[in-house]
């Protein structure tokens, strides 16, 4: 009999006759049959890595995807990808996102497969796959590896890694002590699993959700809760259906599907890397997300999610209250309902049978009596980010969201990390810290700097919040007025670059601006002045990185990668 997967994407040697058969008698030298070879090959994109915490339980959940793919009919095959764990990797994980998204789709490309089942859950892991999945287009469906437990220490309930930042604040300041914190290490993550707030890993898998690329639910579920283990065996099984009708990513990862995606972000106050996240895999699909959709949809979507690091509950309260589904119920008068999802039906039919979390209400907020009457990021424009910046305004500071202040200004991490604790730097609590240099390109890489430490002086002082300007990004978990993204970064010669301390900013968040209240004449001189910083990198994939990555308000994906038109 003829066997599909035995005569698919044939390795090269000339003769497809030989490729078939020797690739035939190496599948039977694994143990598998002919029966095994004529069913449908369901790939299972296993990210497991022992240098990447959020993904330790993925051989187990591995496990069950290939129970569900065996019961529905389907070859369960497991191939590794890179894997980023996001405190494991230097300088961030960001710089290797598109190496993954490349690695991802070319494996999916490259082997004969019919179907692949993501598995996926630390922040860059679920941005790359579905990248790599988008630019592929064979069926796919996502898996995310799911939250942790939430921690406890002397009675608060601990959440990684708002709560890291949060004592290590303290820490500095001279509020904890060394002990203190050595306790606080071993209670912050007691499971598997990604960050339990509302961070990137948190906001990638309810977006991953909300596209319809996962099955309703996936999101919230503890890692450690058998319900995982349940939901991947379905998603097994559903891959397997997948194979056989044929419904790829594009069919589901469609404009209508984009939107829903940005508003449930805003809805439930995710992080702000989902901004660029969403315009990368977009963009493999050749749909451009401009940085006033995004704006549009917050000032239309409000926040109805009451999750840290924006509100008080974590991720085990809001599996609970009924996760993503209850909170997308809500937002049903707002949604594009006749999208495909991956579960064969429409939007519509998911929400169906969901109930309202009428129970849940401190949790999740109807449509008419949100917790914020707008979304949880803010898009700002101005000549000091002409191109775009962002800001997670549902966890700023309500005093400091109008603020003119005196720029105290560092050019780099370097330069950061030398001086910001100096008793002598010059600054005061309505200054505004602003970081160069640590964009794309400066970075290199884009890292989670952005959330630059307050100086010690000003701790001591009681201070915790300061408006903090920057190329860099931040971390989802992480709180603050916080103004992220700038674009063009300082590194390629955009405004950024040419403020100097002592200049006056101006933001504004509720009229979305962002300037630098220095004379046109006085910026043209100090351009020509600037020159660019030397290259991180002059060899290998860092070298291709700093050559071929785009901008943050075009999702710093490579070039080279997109679909989008340029």
């Amino acid at each position: 009999m003829r066997d599909p997967a035995a005569e698919r994407r044939l390795t090269s040697y000339g003769d497809a006759g030989f490729s078939t058969f020797i690739r035939r008698s190496f599948t039977k030298g694994m143990g598998f049959t002919e029966d095994d070879l004529r069913k449908p090959v369901i790939g299972i994109c296993n990210t497991w890595s022992e240098l990447n915490h959020c993904h330790s339980h993925f051989r187990q959940l591995a496990e069950a995807v290939k129970r569900g793919v065996w019961q529905a009919g389907g070859l369960p095959l497991e191939f590794p990808t890179i894997s980023l764990g996001e405190v494991f990797l230097s300088p961030t994980s960001m710089l290797y996102r598109n190496l993954m998204a490349m690695d991802t789709e070319e494996m999916i490309r490259a082997q004969p497969l019919d179907a692949v089942v993501l598995l996926c859950g630390c922040d860059k892991t679920t941005p790359a796959q579905l990248m790599g999945a988008a630019s592929a287009d064979v069926p796919a469906i996502v898996v995310t590896g799911g939250p942790m437990l939430s921690g406890h220490w002397e009675g608060q309930e601990l959440g990684a890694c708002t709560d890291c930042r949060r004592f290590w604040t303290e820490y500095r300041a001279g509020t904890i002590s060394e002990a203190t914190l050595s306790q606080l290490e071993e209670a912050l993550c007691r499971s598997a699993g990604h960050c339990m707030v509302m961070g990137t890993a948190s906001t990638m898998a309810a977006i991953a959700e909300a596209l319809g690329m996962a099955l309703p639910g996936c999101a919230a579920i503890p890692a450690p809760d058998s319900r995982r283990l349940r939901l991947a065996e379905l998603s097994g099984i559903r891959a397997v259906e997948l194979a056989r009708t044929g419904l790829r990513p594009s069919h589901i990862m469609t404009y209508e599907a984009f939107e829903n995606a940005i508003r449930v972000c805003m809805a439930l106050g995710g992080s702000t890397n989902a901004v660029i996240h969403l315009v990368a895999i977009a963009g493999r699909l050749g749909i451009e997300l401009p940085l006033d959709l995004f704006d549009r949809l917050s000032r239309e979507t409000p926040l109805l999610a009451n999750i840290r690091p924006s509100g008080k509950f974590q991720m085990e309260a809001f599996f609970e209250a009924g996760g993503v589904p209850a909170v997308m119920k809500e937002l049903e008068p707002l949604l594009h309902l006749d999208v495909m999802t991956v579960t064969g039906k429409t939007l519509r039919e998911n929400l169906a049978g969901v109930p309202r979390a009428e129970r849940w209400r401190e949790i999740i907020a109807p449509l008419d009596r949100p917790f914020q009457p707008e979304g949880g990021t803010a898009i700002l424009w101005g000549n000091l980010a002409p191109n775009g910046a962002v800001i997670k305004q549902s966890a700023a500071s309500p005093r400091l969201v109008r603020h003119r202040g005196r720029a105290v200004v560092f050019s780099s991490l370097a330069d950061l990390s030398a001086r910001i604790d100096d008793p002598d730097l010059d600054v005061e609590p309505d200054d505004i810290l602003v970081l160069q240099n640590a964009g794309p390109v400066g970075g290199p890489g884009m890292p989670e700097a952005g959330y630059l430490p307050l100086p010690k002086k000003l701790l001591a002082r009681g201070v915790r919040d300061m408006v903090r300007i920057s190329d860099a990004r931040m971390s989802g978990t992480a709180f603050g007025t916080v103004v992220l993204h700038v674009a063009p970064e300082a590194a390629v010669g955009g405004p950024l670059a040419l403020v100097r301390t002592g200049d006056y900013i101006q933001l504004d968040v509720p009229n979305r601006r962002l300037d630098l209240l220095v004379s046109d004449e006085e910026l043209a001189e100090r351009r020509r002045a600037w020159r660019p910083p030397e290259p991180a990198y002059r060899r290998g994939y860092g070298k291709l990185y700093l050559e071929h990555v785009l901008q943050a308000d075009r999702g710093c994906d490579f070039d080279f990668l997109t679909a989008v038109a340029r």
